[in-house]
Parts: C-alpha cells; sequence; structure tokens
C-alpha cells in the first residue's frame, strides 16, 4: 500500500476510533482543531487567491490544482475513485460561506450529503483542476456543486454537497 493510501486509511481508522470515545469532547478537545496542511495526504494549490483587500467582494467559487501525494500507481481505479472522494470533501463546503466570511464567523460545518458522479478516468496522483462554486446559501444550510477536471480538459469526476452552516455575527469591538 502506498504511504497515500496507507495514510487516508489511518485518518479514517483514527477517526472512527476516536468517535466512539464517551468522554470524546474531553479527551480530544485539543485534537478536534483543523490539521495542519503537512498532514493532509494531498496537494492543493490555490488558482488565482484573491489579495487582502479583495477577500469582502469573494463571489462563492474557488479553484484548486489537486493531487495525492505521491504515486499510486496504475491499478485499481476504485482506489483512484477513493482518493478523489477525499479531495472532493476538502475545502468544499466552506465554498458556501466564501461572500459572508467578514460578517458572520463560522462555528460549526457538517455535510448533510455528498453525491459523485464518475464520468470519465482519472489519475488521483496527477494534477486536475477542482472547481467548487456554491449557487445557493441559507437558513443555516449551504449548496455546494464541484467538478474535477483533467489536465487535458475532461470532466472526470463531479460531486454535489449539501450541508449544515452555523455562524455567530461578527461583534465590532471599536467604540467609533
Amino acid at each position: 500500500m502506498t504511504a497515500v493510501l496507507a495514510s487516508i486509511a489511518l485518518s479514517c481508522l483514527s477517526t472512527v476510533s476516536i468517535m466512539r470515545d464517551p468522554n470524546l469532547q474531553e479527551k480530544y478537545r485539543v485534537g478536534l482543531i483543523p490539521i495542519p496542511a503537512r498532514e493532509v495526504p494531498i496537494e492543493i494549490k490555490p488558482v488565482n487567491p484573491l489579495p487582502l483587500s479583495q477577500l469582502q467582494s469573494m463571489e462563492s467559487k474557488q479553484m484548486f490544482w489537486v493531487r495525492a501525494r505521491g504515486y499510486i500507481g496504475e491499478g485499481d481505479i476504485k482506489m483512484h475513485c477513493c482518493v478523489a472522494a477525499y479531495i472532493s470533501d476538502y475545502a468544499f463546503l466552506g465554498t458556501a460561506v466564501l461572500p459572508h466570511r467578514w460578517q458572520h464567523k463560522v462555528h460549526f460545518m457538517a455535510s448533510l450529503d455528498h453525491s459523485m458522479w464518475f464520468h470519465a478516468p482519472f489519475r488521483a496522483d496527477h494534477w486536475m483542476l477542482y472547481e467548487c462554486e456554491s449557487p445557493w446559501a441559507g437558513g443555516s444550510r449551504g449548496l455546494v456543486q464541484g467538478r474535477l477536471w483533467r489536465r487535458d480538459g475532461v470532466l472526470a469526476v463531479s460531486c454535489a454537497q449539501e450541508g449544515v452552516i452555523r455562524v455567530n455575527p461578527r461583534v465590532s469591538k471599536s467604540k467609533l
């Protein structure tokens, strides 16, 4: 098993064992923070990131170049599909909150459903363009649609996700 697949498998196994712990909240409070980028088994490169001065006017769209870290191989296409599923969930639901980040602080996000359609063969260890957009967000929910494009311009995977998004209003500490 390659290092990429081993990392994904260990991540899934550790999540399952953590979720069974009755003392989850107290025992793993420190562990319930976002994982550092160096520990994610995928490489992600944003396309045209906005400068800080333009972050307030962000659309609910973003694109990334993505691929698995390391070599997966020519073998079973199912393995590439599993890695694509992992890739597709990264930063996906966050796309729905992009235009609202300056008015609200995200308190909680969770997926309600996530669907994928596989259209053409692909290699998850080759660079693919991941295009994400959110056509709708409201009522503490968000809808996001995504597409994974091969480098030759062929649509390989389509996906959609609906999630719960709980936010708190940003409070200004200004005395003005």
